[in-house]
């Protein structure tokens, strides 16, 4: 029986907000794996790639989702390339329903144009365009590891988090 929800998707679908809206309306905890990372390495992920390099922060991702997907009755917000590693994919399924979030490539940008220094991946010319390819490599890792896919582009964060319950209400392998 599954019993923690874990939020897939890349940065600027709403993984951080609607979790936060999700635990609250069902009375669980929230885990960030990103913050949980920074914990374990007292660095900031921006301080991880710089000092450490991705391989590094990569290491310390899948230690962080082991941690998270022991725990139950939470709901795990998942790095945006968490799913690019398989281990870190199993290990959330064994206790975990994946929702993937989606947005648009305009409201991405729209999201994530405020804290580009905050995110490391972005912090090239055209954020745009990588952006895009990232996407496009990332979006079968996503659809793979999904059980749940909800586009968050036009839906306000509540309507979202409503529509992820209703989903799981009918899912007879979840409890609820």
């Amino acid at each position: 029986m599954k019993t923690n929800i874990a939020l897939i998707g890349f940065m600027g679908t709403g993984k951080s907000a609607i979790g936060r809206a999700l635990a609250e309306k069902l009375g669980w905890r929230f885990v960030e794996i990103d913050q949980l990372i920074e914990e374990m390495s007292g660095k900031t992920i921006p301080e991880i790639f710089q000092q450490n390099g991705e391989i590094a922060f990569r290491e310390l991702e899948i230690k962080a989702t082991k941690k998270a997907a022991q725990g139950k009755r939470q709901v795990i917000a998942c790095g945006g390339g968490m799913v690019l590693n398989k281990i870190n994919v199993d290990r959330l399924r064994e206790t975990s329903r994946m929702v993937y979030l989606r947005a648009s490539l305009r409201k991405i940008l729209e999201r994530t144009s405020k804290d580009r220094n905050e995110r490391p991946l972005l912090d090239v010319p055209d954020p745009a365009q990588r952006i895009q390819a990232l996407l496009d490599f990332r979006k079968p890792f996503y659809e793979r590891a999904a059980d749940i896919m909800i586009n968050t582009s036009r839906l306000s964060i509540d309507r979202i988090a409503d529509l992820i319950i209703n989903r799981l209400k009918e899912d007879e392998g979840f409890n609820l």
